[in-house]
């Protein structure tokens, strides 16, 4: 085996074994920290470049809120209940060299954007029959009504947050 077959074989065993060594912890936060190497092209270039480290989310789907029976109504309140689902949006984590245009002390510009909660709930369906419950006025028989159908709206529900800043490269 060649030493570049073997170098980029470690290389990508040290990545992988990298990504699931932090998935373990991460599961509790509900994203994967996936670092970018992008060293090997900086010692290659011979020039600085950019660090980049990633999130990626994982989605975790919860039990559905089902069906409630309410007196006066022939078929339950939520005939579709709301699946909810919680993960976290994909954060970032970005620092580039910079030249010293802003002076001296600021050699590097970065962006970090972290992992943060998201918790939704997919559309829901309600429906109600075209008929009521037995009437005993009517020997027993339902009365006619129109029929009920109504979506339950979608939730979304996330803080996001970013930062933007120079300084010093570490």
């Amino acid at each position: 085996m060649k030493s570049t077959t073997r170098g980029t074989l470690a290389a990508f065993v040290t990545g992988v074994a990298a990504v699931v060594g932090a998935a373990g912890p991460a599961a509790a936060v509900g994203a994967v920290p996936v670092p970018v190497p992008l060293e090997g092209v900086s010692d290659s270039l011979n020039m600085e470049m950019p660090k980049a480290g990633l999130e990626v989310p994982l989605l975790t789907p919860g039990a559905p809120d089902g069906p409630r029976y309410v007196t006066g109504r022939l078929l339950p309140e939520r005939t579709l209940p709301q699946l909810p689902v919680t993960g976290a949006l994909p954060g970032a984590d970005l620092r580039t060299p910079l030249p010293h245009v802003l002076g001296d002390g600021f050699d590097q510009v970065g962006v970090g954007a972290p992992a943060s909660d998201l918790r939704t709930l997919s559309p829901g369906l309600a429906l109600d029959a075209p008929l009521t419950q037995p009437n005993p006025d009517n020997f027993g028989l339902p009365d006619l009504r129109l029929p009920q159908a109504g979506v339950i709206a979608p939730v979304l529900q996330t803080v996001p947050g970013a930062a933007l800043g120079t300084g010093p490269s570490q």
